[in-house]
């Protein structure tokens, strides 16, 4: 098979510990053919097919640094390729939107991608867990001060975020006091132009934010617990959280196995699941990661069940 990925340049890929390299390391092993663009080279003429300009085709070397090799530069038409995955990583910005409806339009002229574009569109990484209410902490989402106000008067310790942050960026927590909850807010809302989200602190964060993958509507048996580091209150491996594999528990298998055929059935083929303690914080669709830092320390192979389920999802 023919399997372009969507992803951010291949050289700023860290193979160590990268879950794109790990579905193409996977890929190459079974022998299928690699081909990578970034979004901003996915391109529409009336009259054509939404087309990959210039992308590249590669093959892996096993080299940790010059880790593939460029065999040829080609225009390539999603359509004509078996499976266009997309991993570009958050944040989910404008262009990523737009992205989004040029793979739509790929999908109309016979491509298959995934995750499903629309669906990606459809679950925004924090938002998402509206839906599920009897899965996650106390939860406001808002543009109003007064409301968040309200919400820390009734719930004492709190979290609060952007909608459009990664990797920990731009979260406070703020306790009974409520020291600086004021000048936070005024950060976050911006005179109230930007919806933030308020959640109950959870205390289980001491034990980790873990991150359960959903693979074909199917956990993986392990997860991987983000710890905070210090003082820190974000388990983010990119806020220096320490990863540490573990096997699911009960708790996270139930919310796994409830979730998990609902997003299989809207196109998305893997979803990371974020949970502190008994609570979703996150559904994350964009470019979930883990794959790597799970596989190393569990010996349970992800990136083997991520090519698994998605040739079983072209056959």
């Amino acid at each position: 098979m023919k399997l372009l990925f969507v992803a951010d340049p291949l050289d700023t890929f860290k193979t160590y510990k990268d879950s794109t390299f790990a579905m193409m390391r996977e890929a190459a092993r079974r022998g299928h053919t690699l081909v990578a663009c970034e979004a901003r080279q996915l391109v529409w003429l009336r009259g054509g097919r939404v087309t990959a300009r210039g992308a590249h085709h590669i093959t892996l070397t096993g080299d940790a640094h010059d880790w593939f090799k460029l065999e040829a530069t080609a225009d390539v038409a999603l359509a004509d390729v078996d499976a266009v995955l997309m991993r570009k990583d958050p944040p989910f910005d404008s262009e990523f939107f737009y992205a989004t409806h040029l793979l739509s339009q790929a999908e109309r002229e016979g491509a298959k991608v995934f995750n499903k574009p629309s669906s990606l569109r459809e679950h925004p990484e924090k938002l998402a867990i509206l839906e599920f209410p009897e899965f996650i902490s106390p939860t406001l989402v808002t543009r109003d001060p007064a409301e968040i106000r309200a919400f820390h008067a009734e719930q004492r310790d709190i979290i609060l975020k952007p909608l459009d942050g990664m990797g920990g960026m731009g979260i406070f927590r703020v306790k009974d006091d409520g020291l600086n909850l004021g000048s936070i807010i005024e950060t976050l809302n911006k005179d109230g132009t930007q919806t933030v989200m308020v959640q109950r602190f959870i205390p289980a964060i001491a034990e980790g934010d873990k991150r359960i993958l959903i693979i074909g509507g199917k956990p993986v048996p392990h997860c991987l617990a983000r710890i905070p580091q210090g003082n820190e209150v974000r388990g983010n491996l990119a806020a220096g959280g320490k990863g540490v594999a573990r096997p699911l528990t009960a708790r996270d298998r139930e919310i796994a196995e409830y979730l998990g055929p609902i997003l299989v059935q809207r196109g998305l083929l893997l979803v990371g699941l974020d949970v502190i303690g008994e609570n979703v914080t996150e559904i994350n669709v964009t470019s979930p990661t883990c794959f790597q830092e799970i596989t190393d320390q569990s010996g349970f192979d992800v990136a083997r069940m991520f090519v698994d389920a998605l040739e079983e999802a072209l056959h």
